[in-house]
This record gives structure tokens, C-alpha cells and sequence, in this order.
């Protein structure tokens, strides 16, 4: 045999229901709903007709629930509080980013907190995928401006800025050395960039930070106008370091992995020389306030503060 089908009941009923329950009086229940007593009193009706069960009995103080209302009244309260989760949650939608976020990374993920971003930025956007594109600093910059990235990681040089036309968040300064193989102590120690010059010098590819690091101090209009023995050409920086230490030429390196090599290793550091730079998050200016990219700016400003 079919079982009878469940009563639809409005929400504005079950109000009713548990304002009555809770007031004990119709009066007092109308006033807590901005509801004349006629109509609270017609959805009292609406709720026992539609359920079959008498909910309440007339007292000499008002409204009592009877054994049946009882047992309804915790359930009307969890319908109504899903109803009203419910609702914000809908709310919520409506400012919940979503969306791809492509991102340009350079160097190695510890150096630029990568990770921690990434794990800020699920946390706090989870509707936002991430697609991670590693490149060098002038590659990543090319990606963005064609569209092909929304941000990425970027080295800036401090006479060399980014255009107006270009967002950029600085995430933390830091020098460049020139590390020179073991036992080469007698000619960079005490050197300037004329001096080191006549020595043997890898070269990086025209989009890495590197390349336009070493046009500050060689080549036509540098500071020395002076052109290095280039001996090899690299594009990677852990492949940079495997030949500095195999004695083939001088490399520029960030100051903390020269630090290291010339502990670990015994590399030598140039001590005369040094170039200064800056690591940011960068975007085209005009898509700053996009939504995705915002959620982004604001989960790296909490890992790098």
C-alpha cells in the first residue's frame, strides 16, 4: 500500500509554529513576527490541517503544545536553521572567487615561499585552480603580456623598473655575487668588474635576470664597456653552479647560494662586486583587480609579512 505523501509546509508556517510554541500566546508571538494575530492564527490552522495532528490546546494563559506539537517542535527549529544555512550559503556564492589562475615561476620554489603561497591561496580561494608555468624572469614577463600567464614571478633591477603599465607586489631584496671556481681566491678577491672581466664568464639566454645583470657592468654603454670571455651559455642555474665547480668560468649567483658553496665547496666570492636585486609578483596593471588575481595579491602578502 502507497504511503501517504508528506505535507508541504511553508516556511512562514513553521515560524508561526515556533514563535507560538516559544511565546505561548498568539499576541505575543504576532508582535515577535510583525504579524497581525489573524494571520499567525491562519497558519496555526494551515499547519494542523496539513499535518492531520492538533499542536496545540487553549489555556486560561494562552497557547500550550500538546504531546504531538512537542514532538515537532525540535524538527521545525532544525528546518528552519537548515533554511537559514541555506540562504547564506547561497549568499556566500556570490562572493566566492572562482577561476584558473596561471602562474609564472622562476628560481627554486623555497626562494619565492611558493608553496606557502600556494597553500594560502587554496586555503582562502578554494574555488581557484592553479597552473604553474616555470620559465626565466624575461619569459615569464613575455607570458603575462601575451596573455598566457595572469602573474609570475619577476627580478627587477633597481635602474632598470617595470612601466606604469605593469602591477608588481616587492617581496624581498637580496644581492647578486660573482662566484668564482676553487682555488681562483688570487684573481677575484680584491677585484673590480674591469679586473674580472678578462676572466672566463658563463653566459645566460637574453630572458633571464642574469643576462640583464651582466649588461649593467659588460658590453657597450656599461659600466665598463668592457666584453667578458663568455665559455659557455646556460639557462639553468643549478647547471651554472655544476661548472663553476668544475673550474670552467664565473657565474653570478644569489648571495645565499654563494654563502653556501663557498662554505660547503670552497668556491670563492668576488668581495669588490655585488648587484642588487628585487623579487616580485607581477600582472598587467589593468587586470590588478580581477577577482582571482586580488585573492592572489592578498595570500602572498600574508606569507611574506
Amino acid at each position: 500500500m502507497p504511503q501517504p505523501r508528506p505535507p508541504a509546509i511553508e516556511p512562514q508556517t513553521l515560524r508561526a509554529f515556533v514563535a507560538v510554541a516559544r511565546e505561548g500566546n498568539v499576541s505575543r508571538a504576532a508582535t515577535r513576527l510583525h504579524l497581525s494575530q489573524p494571520a499567525v492564527s491562519l497558519q496555526l490552522r494551515t499547519l494542523a490541517e496539513a499535518t492531520g495532528l492538533q499542536l496545540f490546546t487553549r489555556t486560561a494563559q494562552g497557547m500550550a503544545l500538546t504531546r504531538d506539537g512537542a514532538a515537532l517542535l525540535p524538527m521545525a527549529d532544525k528546518a528552519l536553521a537548515g533554511l537559514a544555512e541555506f540562504g547564506q550559503a547561497a549568499a556566500a556564492l556570490h562572493t566566492t572567487v572562482r577561476g584558473t589562475l596561471r602562474i609564472g615561476t622562476i628560481l627554486d620554489p623555497e626562494f619565492t615561499r611558493l608553496g606557502a603561497f600556494l597553500k594560502q591561496l587554496v586555503e582562502t580561494s578554494p574555488q581557484v585552480d592553479t597552473v604553474l608555468r616555470q620559465g626565466m624572469s624575461g619569459d615569464v614577463l613575455a607570458l603575462i603580456d601575451r596573455g598566457e600567464l595572469d602573474v609570475g614571478f619577476h627580478l627587477d633591477l633597481p635602474d632598470d623598473p617595470l612601466g606604469p603599465e605593469w602591477q608588481r607586489r616587492p617581496l624581498t631584496r637580496f644581492t647578486y655575487r660573482v662566484l668564482a671556481p676553487a682555488g681562483w681566491g688570487p684573481q677575484v678577491r680584491g677585484m673590480d668588474w674591469k679586473a674580472l672581466a678578462s676572466l672566463p664568464w658563463l653566459a645566460t639566454p637574453p630572458a633571464s635576470a642574469h643576462h640583464r645583470l651582466q649588461r649593467r657592468v659588460f658590453g657597450p654603454g656599461s659600466l665598463t664597456g668592457l666584453e667578458p670571455r663568455r665559455v659557455a651559455l646556460v639557462d639553468q642555474e643549478a647547471s651554472m653552479l655544476d661548472l663553476v665547480r668544475s673550474g670552467v668560468g664565473l657565474s653570478l649567483v644569489r648571495d645565499a647560494i654563494a654563502i653556501r658553496e663557498a662554505q660547503a665547496r670552497g668556491l670563492v666570492i668576488a668581495d669588490r662586486v655585488g648587484l642588487d636585486c628585487e623579487l616580485s609578483l607581477v600582472c598587467r596593471a589593468t587586470r590588478a583587480g580581477e577577482p582571482v588575481i586580488a585573492a592572489a595579491w592578498a595570500a602572498l602578502d600574508t606569507v611574506w609579512t
